[in-house]
C-alpha cells in the first residue's frame, strides 16, 4: 500500500523517508530487473540505476499513475537502456483482439506456474525472450494489472494482453517438454 505522506516527504527531499521508500521497493526492483536481464549483479547494478533515476524524477512524480506503476515504468526504462532490443520487441509483437486473453478464471498456464517447483519455473521463464519474460514478471511476479503492464511499457493494452498470453502459451510449453 503507498504511502502518501512518505512519497511527498521523500519529494520535499526528506532523506529518510526516500530510504524508507527504498527499503520498500527495493526487493521488488530488484527481482523485476533480475527477471529480465538474468545476472545478479547486472540486475544489482540496475536496481542502483533506478533508485538514483528515482531519486532524481522524485520531484516531479504527480501521483497521475500509482507510485508502483511510475516506479516500474522507470526500472523498465533503465532496463530498456541496458537490452536496447527489448523495447524492440515488445513494440513488435502484434496488437490482436484482447478478447481472447480475458482475465475471466484461472489459464491452465496460471495453474501450471502455481504447481511448478521454482526452480523449474525459473528456468523456463530464463528459456524465453526478454519482452515475454518482462510481461510474465510484471503480471504474475509484481502482481501489475495489465493498464499498470501497459502504463510501464508504454504498450498498447491489447498488445499487453496479447503478450502475456503468448509469454504463458511459451511457458508452458517449457514446462510441459522440458529439455534435458
Amino acid at each position: 500500500m503507498e504511502n502518501r505522506q512518505q512519497i511527498l516527504q521523500a519529494q520535499r527531499g526528506d532523506n529518510a523517508a526516500f530510504e524508507a521508500l527504498v527499503t520498500e521497493h527495493a526487493q521488488f526492483v530488484y527481482n523485476l530487473a533480475l527477471r529480465i536481464v538474468r545476472d545478479p549483479h547486472e540486475a544489482e547494478d540496475l536496481a542502483q540505476e533506478a533508485f538514483v533515476r528515482i531519486w532524481r524524477a522524485l520531484p516531479s512524480y504527480r501521483a497521475e499513475a500509482s507510485f508502483r506503476t511510475w516506479l516500474y515504468r522507470i526500472v523498465t526504462n533503465v532496463c530498456y537502456d541496458r537490452l536496447p532490443g527489448l523495447k524492440r520487441d515488445l513494440a513488435a509483437l502484434p496488437p490482436e483482439d484482447a478478447e481472447m486473453v480475458a482475465d475471466a478464471a484461472p489459464a491452465p498456464e496460471q495453474q501450471v506456474l502455481q504447481q511448478a517447483a521454482a526452480q523449474e519455473v525459473g528456468a523456463a521463464l530464463a528459456g524465453l525472450p526478454p519482452a515475454y519474460r518482462l510481461l510474465l514478471t510484471l503480471r504474475h511476479m509484481q502482481g501489475l494489472s495489465y493498464d499498470e503492464i501497459a502504463a510501464v511499457t508504454r504498450q498498447p493494452l491489447g498488445t499487453v494482453k496479447t503478450g502475456i498470453h503468448r509469454a504463458r502459451r511459451m511457458l508452458k510449453e517449457r514446462l510441459e517438454k522440458p529439455e534435458r
